[in-house]
C-alpha cells in the first residue's frame, strides 16, 4: 500500500498553523492524486505522538518503501521542498516519533519550508523557544497559504514520481 502521512496537530485551534503544514499539504495533494492508489492520512495523534499512528500501518520493510512523511521544515524557506530518505529527524519531534516507533529512518520524506526569508534568501527564523513555539503554532498569512497551494503542485508530482520511478528520480527532480 502506498502512504503518504501529513504530520502536524487535530483539531480546528492547529488548522493553517505553521506545524500543521503536512496535513495541509496532504489535503492540497489528496485531490490532485486523486485515483492513484495511495492512501493519505492526517494522524489524529498530536504531533509528537505521530509514530503512534504511523507505526501500525507499516509492517514490513516493503511497507516502509511505501511510506512518503511530509512536516514542517523551519530550516527551508516558505515555498520549498526537500526530498530526503534514511535521514536523522534533525530535531523534529513529529518525525522523531515516527522514526522510534518504526525503529528506522528508512522511508521517504517531504520537508516543507515555512521560514520566512529576506530578498537575498536569508531565513528569518524566530530564536529562543518561546518565540519559536508561538512561530510554529501561529497561522499562515493568506499570501503563505498562497505560495503552499503553489508548492502542492510540485510536491504531488514528487510523490508520483517516488511511487511510479523512485525516490532517486525524484530527488534529482525535486532538490
Amino acid at each position: 500500500m502506498k502512504l503518504v502521512v501529513g504530520l502536524g496537530n487535530p483539531g480546528e485551534e492547529y488548522e493553517n498553523t505553521r506545524h500543521n503544514t503536512g496535513r495541509i499539504l496532504v489535503g492540497m495533494i489528496e485531490e490532485k492524486l486523486e485515483g492513484k492508489k495511495i492512501k493519505f492520512i492526517t494522524p489524529d495523534t498530536f504531533m509528537n505522538n505521530s509514530g503512534k499512528a504511523v507505526a501500525p500501518l507499516i509492517k514490513s520493510k516493503k511497507d516502509l518503501t511505501q511510506l512518503v512523511v511530509i512536516y514542517d521544515d523551519i530550516d527551508l524557506p516558505l515555498g520549498k521542498m526537500k526530498i530526503s530518505f534514511d535521514r536523522s529527524s534533525g530535531g523534529h519531534n513529529g518525525l522523531e516519533s515516527v522514526i522510534k516507533k518504526l525503529k528506522s529512518k528508512e522511508f521517504v520524506r517531504i520537508r516543507i519550508g515555512i521560514s520566512p526569508s529576506t530578498p537575498t534568501g536569508k531565513l528569518r527564523k524566530p530564536s529562543g523557544e518561546q518565540a519559536m513555539l508561538k512561530f510554529l503554532l501561529g497561522k499562515y498569512k493568506e499570501s503563505e497559504l498562497i505560495e503552499l497551494k503553489k508548492l502542492s503542485k510540485k510536491v504531488a508530482e514528487a510523490v508520483e514520481t517516488i511511487f511510479t520511478e523512485s525516490k532517486e528520480k525524484a530527488m534529482s527532480l525535486y532538490n
